[in-house]
């Protein structure tokens, strides 16, 4: 039976781009994904968030919604191009009073907002002028908004994340190119691009110590790489944390050590970051918890000889070796595999790393096919039950002693997913684009009773 303890949190997840649309109204900048998706090929159906679920005109019915629903907390990003259109200098009132209003509703329907200050919509004039996070300046300038939103709104707002999933804007962009801004880039570039994004949140950290009117709670989140031993000898489990170390050397691990782990940096050679034991100290600026993003792991064994991609590189003789998914392996619409399994050993990783630092699982959730009835019903027996074997994975973690304080699924609703457009559908409501129309899944009457019988 799933039990989180009485003071679990539960809550739901958004992303501004994703779903308030609005993006030419009330003076509101342009970012990297409006200009990204305006570029033939980039995002499937040539979509773009203009409209999504209009959350802008919407925002209090679907807090009200979010009440029916019982989730104690919304976790929302703030659209920096909506406060501050150039992303430097003037600001917007237009779009500062909009989350006003939002945060204000949450509260008077007794949910918690937790806010996240970057969610990849990079205001396009400091991609434009800067060449975005290549330059260390927007760093700088991420510090700035940082302090503006944090003393608008922290007399409200506790609870901060800092930057959601810094690959997603940085390898995803400049290594892939399948993420704005786009744009295949040298290697060193691209992992300059990540130093500078980890100096961002270092300085934002900083920044909403210095200007919240309470005391704050911080985390930054990433979508770790994460890794499970198929058979569970001593041997397999050794090497799926020594699999973990070297994936997460990039991000996770330098944002709450303050270091670069030695072997990331002789990995990469040449094509290191430039950086300073200064900015290192800033990146390492301790945080409250930490936020884990969590779709899909990958399965290894331990081995004394093989190579492996990572970090742009060919990581030799590492100790372990990936495995293969067979054919029929489940898979979500995103054709991810699904791998439960992997977020047990993700938390087990963080506990033996980072002792009692208090994780949030800060999205989870699965793409699906979904199909209305006849009635009008989504009934999602996949979402189902990949939230049902995530949350045992979950339940077992925390009865073992791991430091869980709160789960997010993703997401509250469907919504725009990046540069698959409109066709992913990850909501617990469904969306009709056509008419918005919010109507709760089947998945999200599983949720529903799991947040109203599991916390005892």
């Amino acid at each position: 039976m799933l039990n989180f303890g009485k003071d679990f949190l539960f809550g739901a997840a958004t992303a501004s781009y994703q779903i308030e649309g609005a993006t030419n109204e009330d003076g509101r900048g342009s970012c990297v994904w409006d200009n990204f998706a305006r570029q033939a090929g980039k995002v499937v159906n040539n979509d773009d968030g203009r409209q999504a679920c209009d959350h802008y005109h919407r925002y209090k019915q679907d807090v009200a919604m979010m009440k029916e629903f019982g989730i104690d907390a919304y976790r929302f990003s703030l659209a920096w191009p909506r406060i501050m259109p150039s992303g430097e200098g003037a600001l917007n009132q237009k779009g500062l009073e909009f989350y006003d209003k939002l945060i204000d509703e949450l509260l008077a329907k007794e949910i918690q907002p937790w806010v996240t200050l970057f969610h990849w919509d990079l205001p396009q004039d400091l991609q434009d002028k800067y060449s975005g996070w290549q330059s260390k300046e927007v760093a700088k300038r991420f510090a700035d908004y940082t302090a503006i939103a944090v003393e608008r709104y922290s007399d409200r707002v506790k609870n901060w994340f800092t930057i959601n999933e810094i690959r997603c804007f940085t390898t995803f962009a400049h290594r892939e190119t399948f993420h704005a801004p786009g744009g295949a880039k040298a290697e060193q570039i691209v992992n300059q691009t990540i130093h500078n994004a980890l100096l961002g949140h270092g300085l934002a950290v900083q920044a909403i110590r210095a200007h919240s009117k309470q005391a704050a709670n911080i985390g930054l989140v990433e979508n770790l790489d994460t890794f499970w031993p198929a058979i569970d000898t001593s041997a397999n489990i050794a090497a799926a944390k020594q699999a973990w170390l070297c994936a997460n050397d990039a991000i996770l691990l330098p944002a709450l050590n303050g270091v670069y782990r030695p072997e990331y940096l002789e990995l990469l050679g040449e094509d290191a970051p430039e950086f300073t034991t200064e900015e290192m100290n800033i990146i390492g600026t301790p945080c409250d918890f930490v936020g884990l993003n969590y779709y899909s792991g990958i399965p290894v064994r331990a081995a004394a000889s093989s190579a492996i991609k990572m970090h742009g590189k060919t990581l030799v003789d590492p100790g372990f070796e990936y495995l293969p998914f067979s054919n029929d392996f489940p898979r979500t619409d995103m054709t991810w595999p699904i791998t439960p399994k992997a977020l047990y050993y993700a938390l087990k990783f963080m506990q033996e790393e980072f002792a009692d630092l208090p994780i949030y699982i800060t999205e989870n959730g699965m793409a699906a096919a979904d199909v209305e009835q006849t009635n009008g019903e989504v009934i999602d027996l996949s979402r189902v039950e990949y939230l049902r074997t995530h949350l045992e994975m979950l339940s077992t973690a925390k009865h073992e002693g791991i430091n869980l304080k709160g789960y997010f699924v993703w997401s509250l609703m469907d919504n725009y997913e990046w540069s698959f457009g409109y066709s992913k559908r990850f909501g617990i409501y469904r969306v009709n684009y056509t008419t918005q129309e919010r109507k709760l899944k089947y998945s999200g009457e599983y949720y529903q009773y799991v947040m109203q019988n599991a916390r005892f």
